[in-house]
């Protein structure tokens, strides 16, 4: 599909997947059962990134947009989505490495006074190793990923179509993959600098995208309308009116999960809190879960509203189970058990039916009649498949 803002077809079609540690194994299940319907509709070669003019993802979700979109010598994707459970299942006992119980909240409690819980040794080496020179203007199709720079205490959102545009906005994607990632508390920040062929230099000093969108969806959005407006002369379609967004957007947006039937926190007890409390509470870090959910639903229940108003429900699929428990709401036990486990939520959630947030209860409601999750998303497969043939027709 379209990757320079120019898109022949009916439809601009977006990927969004939420941040949440080592949980991006629940959308990379639901990622390879996509992928596959595709291929049995197109042929074993297509890949995510042929189906979507842009993919976003916050924190875990910049890394698998960087994963499904950076080219490899063939200029294909690096990973197709079959593998980055695999990707997980390896690499996170040594980006998130566990200690003995005892030891691990000795550690954890004085890691909240001294510096991050891990060091982010391994997860720097591996996504450099991963990414190399690769820098943002060269992935394969348009990617969107949030990051938050603390020393101007503004979002900074990381677009191909900026990098293509201004040297100073095209970084290695490492350094974006880093950024996005940094969570406060758990890995440490990420500082770096572009300099462009003229001298002229950028510093960055980001933490992670969560803290501005944890639900990328919404910024993706808006950074569609704002692109079509800017490339209408040279679009084969309109630019987007603001009654039209539902009909001419084709969403699919991937929580990491979410343990609201835990009700893990009360009012009684956060009344007493301080600040290291809000930090620090019982292995979790109540304010960071308290702004990442909350920003997560308010834009699904936003986006939601808008696409039913327009009566173009179908056009935005929004995956997502909160009803997890224990280790595995965890974003970073990342014990070979809980890997496992996580893996095993994508795959029953595939099961679920589909539901929709309830901004009122906070919970996710099954929508009689709709089917489960894996009939949307073989729907939803459908429709990419038609986009696709449709732009390749022109």
């Amino acid at each position: 599909m379209a990757s320079d803002g120019c898109v022949k077809g009916k439809r601009i079609t977006i990927l969004s997947i939420d941040g949440g540690g080592i949980r991006g194994i629940i959308p990379g299940t639901i990622l390879a059962f996509l992928e596959s319907k595709l291929q049995e509709l197109d042929g074993p070669d297509v890949r995510i990134a042929d189906y979507f003019d842009v993919i976003t993802g916050t924190s875990t979700g910049g890394l698998v947009t960087s994963m499904l979109t950076a080219p490899n010598k063939n200029n294909r994707p690096l990973y197709a989505a079959k593998d980055l459970t695999r990707f997980y299942v390896e690499h996170a006992p040594k980006i998130f490495p566990q200690r003995n119980h005892f030891l691990s909240s000795v550690m954890n409690s004085l890691g909240k006074v001294t510096g991050p819980r891990y060091d982010g040794k391994y997860l720097r080496t591996l996504i450099n190793n991963l990414l190399g020179d690769i820098t943002l203007k060269e992935t394969l199709t348009q990617v969107i990923i949030p990051a938050f720079d603390i020393k101007r205490l503004q979002p900074v959102i990381f677009t191909t179509v900026d990098a293509k545009l201004d040297e100073l906005k095209n970084p290695k994607l490492a350094d974006v993959c880093i950024s996005t990632s940094a969570a406060p508390t758990i890995l440490p920040s990420h500082e770096f600098e572009i300099k462009d062929s003229k001298g002229n230099k950028r510093r960055f000093d980001m933490v992670d995208g969560a803290v501005a969108a944890n639900n990328p969806t919404l910024a993706a959005m808006t950074h569609v309308r704002k692109e079509m407006s800017i490339w209408k002369e040279k679009s084969e379609l309109m630019p987007i009116k603001p009654m039209e967004t539902a009909k001419r957007m084709l969403i699919l947006s991937l929580g990491t999960g979410a343990p609201k039937n835990e009700e893990k926190y009360s009012a009684a007890v956060s009344s007493k809190w301080g600040m290291l409390g809000w930090i620090y509470h019982s292995g979790s870090t109540p304010i960071i879960d308290i702004f990442t959910d909350a920003s997560a639903d308010m834009v699904d229940y936003h986006i939601a509203s808008v696409f039913q108003s327009e009566h173009h429900q179908k056009n935005y699929l929004r995956i997502q189970d909160d009803t997890l428990t224990g280790d595995v709401s965890s974003v970073d036990v990342a014990t070979e058990e809980n890997l496992l486990k996580l893996i095993e939520v994508g795959e029953n959630l595939l099961k679920k039916q589909l539901s929709r947030v309830n901004l009122e209860s906070g919970m996710f409601e099954p929508l009689d009649g709709h089917g489960t999750n894996e009939e949307a998303l073989i729907e939803f497969a459908a429709m990419l498949s038609e986009e696709r043939k449709l732009r390749l027709s022109s």
